[in-house]
């Protein structure tokens, strides 16, 4: 039987030794999803798999449900007699999320234990700074690394033109650009897809993520279309999936998200030059608004930042309720929020206590 290299899928040390915790049971990820029966790989082979009752009982709301990436524990590895049973979801290390649609406070998660976030943007009609922005706030807060990925570049009129619009927004992080009617168009993404790494590729509706996929596969195995007459991309892929490359990491397709509900967001990070700015202002909790000796809208007069930039800033705030804070009040928010589902400082004191414990 021909063993699946877990290492090579992303189980790393830290997974290994959670995993180890759990006697008697067997680690797999997550490859994709379909209602309530999950596709599992383990290193001998691939399994269908449902949560336990007692899993479900615990769960209290619909992020901490097992997603495409996790790595979980599982009571066999095969299904010959019925499916396998979910009995627990690894610590994740990263996670990629947004407000679900039609919701008050559910939150859906679109991949977790990520390491790059490729935040793909077709060269055409769907070319949105603002948008940008918006997957940027997310990206940084699921602790992945975002790369942002211009695709169909064989139809831009100024590739230079708008690669310089991002400039301002596409701080610290890398600007590919990609051609998937090309043999060799896609090589730009190629030094980010590695043994034990996971990457994710994000972006609207017919943007050419499956086409791109398809390039670094080799092999047409994901289904596209192409774009209506109108430029306006199409859905291709319909729900998450995760593919393992032959010792070169794995990554996961998702489906097009044009628009993104902010439920938690890193302004502080994507808006970074906006927060420099504003330890200048006279006043600590200046609203950059109509203030005097405000640094952000001085900024903005001397044309070192556009106004709409500043506009994207603030409606992300309040979207994501941090709306009148600082950068150390809404790290100070983030980590009250985090805690908080932990049941607190003291029960967080408690877990850390007797994870050393059991590393003696």
């Amino acid at each position: 039987m021909h063993k699946i290299n877990m290492k090579n899928a992303g189980l790393s040390e830290q997974f290994i030794q959670e995993a180890a915790l759990y006697k008697e049971l067997y680690v797999g990820r997550i490859v994709s999803q379909y209602k309530n029966v999950y596709k599992v790989i383990t290193e001998y082979g691939e399994l269908t798999a449902e949560i336990s009752g007692k899993f479900r009982y615990k769960v209290k709301d619909l992020s901490q449900y097992p997603a495409v990436g996790d790595f979980v524990m599982l009571d066999k590895t095969n299904d010959r007699s019925g499916n396998a049973i979910i009995h627990a979801v690894l610590t994740r290390k990263s996670i990629f999320e947004r407000k679900a649609a039609g919701t008050a406070n559910d939150v859906q998660v679109i991949a977790v234990n990520i390491d790059t976030v490729f935040i793909c943007m077709a060269l055409n009609q769907d070319f949105n700074v603002r948008r940008v922005e918006r997957y940027l706030s997310i990206a940084w807060d699921s602790g992945a690394i975002p790369v942002i990925v211009l695709t169909k570049s064989d139809i831009s009129k100024d590739i230079s033109a708008n690669i310089a619009q991002l400039d301002s927004v596409a701080i610290g992080v890398d600007v590919l650009v990609t051609n998937s009617r090309s043999e060799k168009g896609h090589q730009a993404v190629e030094p980010y897809i590695d043994s034990g790494k996971t990457v994710a590729f994000v972006g609207s509706s017919g943007v050419g993520k499956s086409t791109l996929i398809n390039r670094i596969l080799g092999a047409d195995l994901l289904y596209t279309k192409e774009t209506r007459n109108d430029d306006k991309g199409r859905h291709t892929t319909t729900r998450r999936e995760l593919i393992v490359l032959p010792d070169r990491g794995a990554l996961i397709d998702t489906p097009g998200m044009r628009e993104l509900g902010i439920e938690s967001a890193s302004v502080s990070k994507s808006f970074a030059d906006i927060d420099k700015l504003a330890e200048n202002c006279r006043f600590h909790d200046c609203s950059h608004e109509k203030e005097p000796n405000c640094a952000v809208l001085k900024a903005i007069q001397n044309g070192v930042i556009l106004s709409e930039r500043l506009v994207s800033y603030q409606k992300l705030k309040k979207e994501a309720k941090y709306e009148g804070l600082n950068s150390k009040q809404i790290e100070t928010e983030k980590m009250n929020a985090m805690f908080g589902k932990m049941g607190g400082m003291k029960n967080v004191r408690k877990m850390i206590k007797e994870k050393n414990k059991r590393k003696r």
